[in-house]
């Protein structure tokens, strides 16, 4: 492949960089988020001499590289914990089934109710009976 010029901006000020024919995009990409950086402190700071700009830009990406990596890591920590963890959750045996006892109603209370069902519809009949 071929190497190619493309000019960014970061800071205000224009620079030449060489790269690999297809990954334009990629420097693009990395200037912007250095210019952001230098936007920032050429608006905190002013005018500030190149290469000092360009290292404090850099050493704030460094920073926030070096957060996003230690949140990275803590995230893939957790991960791998719940993995484990649904791993041994696999793993184990089905858990016994509980036991539920019902309680049984003995045959006199079910006679009982039965019988009352009955004379509260011998009841209500001779209600009707009356009213009708």
């Amino acid at each position: 492949m071929s190497q190619i010029e493309v000019e960014i901006v970061i800071g205000g000020r224009s620079f030449e960089v060489a790269c690999q024919e297809g990954e334009q995009q990629y420097l693009q990409s990395a200037a912007k988020m250095l210019d952001a950086e230098a936007s920032v402190l050429v608006g905190q700071i002013g005018r500030m001499p190149e290469p000092r700009m360009l290292l404090m830009s850099g050493l704030m990406l460094a920073d926030k590289t070096a957060g996003l990596e230690e949140k990275l890591r803590e995230a893939e920590d957790k991960m791998s914990a719940l993995s484990s963890e649904l791993e041994e959750l696999k793993s184990a045996p089905p858990p016994m089934p509980e036991k539920v006892e019902v309680p049984v109603i003995p045959s006199s209370v079910t006679d009982g109710l039965a019988e009352l069902a009955a004379q509260a519809e011998a009841l209500a009949s001779a209600v009707d009976e009356k009213l009708g």
